[in-house]
């Protein structure tokens, strides 16, 4: 977007019109922020939904990736896989698999494990972010990179499966969430994304037009989760 701007000159002569470029801010970030529509996003092994916890129209990309640890819980990914190769294609038109009932995602080979070990959803720092499920809050603490804090992890134990947890990162908790609260899917607020383009390289900005901001989301077993907290 160019911004035309007028500049008076001296002994009374006509304005001077200067071109002034603008940045406009992303698609993503002009969109109105709340509450998601609920939306099935993925599925664990035990019957666990996660729903998408970002306002859609504020959602950059969705990237599944492994994270290298033995104890997380592989993902079941629920819509479109964008970047799936021609055998995956062929396979969910044989099985039905891709319905176009979820979202569009991508599956990365970033990190190690299973390749749906975890879920990245992108969205412009500031974005507010929901629960992805029904259940309890159980633990809150500092999310640190490199010695310092940047963001809260912050752990949920779903009612329908509570064997599990589902950690998230990569948020700014809202100043009313606190340990053993009740959280509805799609409709508690957590808290919103930061922004750590300045701190980390995000994996998740080879998908979208910025910087690759998101919130971090995957599920461990229950005993294991709780030595995080």
């Amino acid at each position: 977007m160019v911004v035309l701007v007028a500049t008076a000159l001296r002994g009374g002569s006509a304005p001077r019109i200067q071109a002034a470029v603008a940045v406009s801010p992303p698609k993503h970030a002009l969109a109105p922020d709340g509450p998601p529509l609920p939306t099935l996003m993925a599925s664990g092994p035990n019957g666990l939904e996660l729903d998408v916890p970002i306002a859609q129209a504020r959602v950059t990309a969705i990237v599944y990736h492994g994270v290298g640890d033995a104890r997380i819980i592989p993902l079941a990914p629920v819509g479109h896989q964008k970047n799936a190769g021609i055998i995956t294609e062929l396979s969910n038109l044989i099985t039905g698999a891709s319905n176009g009932a979820g979202p569009a995602f991508y599956v990365d080979g970033a990190g190690g494990g299973p390749e749906t070990g975890s879920v990245d959803v992108g969205a412009v720092s500031g974005t507010r972010i929901y629960s992805p499920v029904d259940g309890t809050i159980v633990g809150i603490r500092p999310y640190v990179l490199d010695g310092s804090p940047h963001g809260s992890v912050l752990q949920i134990q779903p009612t329908s499966t509570p064997a599990d947890i589902v950690t998230l990162t990569n948020l700014r908790t809202a100043p009313e969430i606190a340990v053993g609260d009740q959280v509805i899917a799609a409709r508690t607020r957590l808290g919103t994304v930061i922004d750590l383009s300045r701190v980390i390289t995000q994996e998740l900005a080879k998908y979208t037009s910025d910087a690759g901001n998101h919130v971090h989301l995957e599920v461990g077993p229950a005993p294991a989760a709780s030595l995080l907290l």
